[in-house]
């Protein structure tokens, strides 16, 4: 890993330590270079604007002051197409247009050398991506869950059959390519898994949910994750 890139994922690992902290020797293992290495990185972090904290002796280290200002986000042309290329290469994923929209307010700020490297790799990269579906039933879905309120489909199962159903949105979950709708289904009196590539019509209603949540939904797929995982 490259110094810059690596003062950059250090300065991430003490903004999600919160008010922990962590060890020089941690930061140390994490990155697989020296505890003199780690210090002097921390000077370049400290000497750039960030608000470092030290807290000498045991169970001490180092975290970013709560509530400070942050030096503007900054990303190496690596971190740059690698947010590119993860939402060019899932358009059906939730918020994805959002997403697209938030890199590229970062992409415009970037200093030109940077953005100049970031484009020429992002042109070595080349993704096969999946039709979305409409922006009417995704703004739909999105807007659902996020307010908790029932969602009316229109929604075409594998065998052809096509129901009028409302849904009360608990998560999305994507397996095996595709992704899902999970939620409580008000005609079948259950959760229900939607595949979100056939869902023809959404709308939501002024309803809210009623409450059901994740623990209904049973055991996740294999290797499924929450998006934000939570690593220190």
């Amino acid at each position: 890993m490259k110094r810059v890139e690596r003062l950059h994922a250090l300065s991430e690992m003490l903004r999600r330590s919160g008010t922990r902290g962590l060890s020089a020797e941690r930061l140390a293992k994490e990155f697989a270079v020296s505890v003199r290495t780690v210090k002097r990185d921390l000077d370049a972090l400290e000497n750039s604007g960030a608000p470092i904290w030290s807290r000498p002796g045991p169970g001490g280290g180092y975290g970013l002051a709560t509530g400070a200002s942050l030096p503007p986000v900054s990303l190496s042309p690596a971190q740059a197409v690698a947010l590119l290329a993860a939402v060019s290469a899932a358009p059906d994923a939730p918020f994805a247009d959002l997403a697209a929209a938030g890199i590229h307010k970062i992409l415009d700020v970037l200093d030109p050398g940077t953005k100049a490297r970031a484009d020429e790799l992002a042109g070595r990269i080349w993704v096969n991506a999946i039709r979305p579906p409409s922006r009417k039933t995704s703004s739909a879905l999105e807007e659902a869950m996020a307010a908790q309120r029932v969602v009316r489909i229109r929604y075409t199962s594998a065998d052809g059959t096509t129901t009028n159903r409302d849904v009360e949105p608990v998560l999305f979950a994507s397996t095996n390519g595709q992704w899902y709708l999970v939620g409580w289904c008000r005609l079948r009196d259950a959760i229900r898994w939607f595949a979100v590539s056939r869902i023809e019509r959404a709308s939501v209603t002024s309803t809210a949910c009623s409450g059901h949540g994740i623990d209904e939904v049973g055991d996740p797929p294999e290797n499924a994750r929450p998006v934000h995982g939570g690593r220190v």
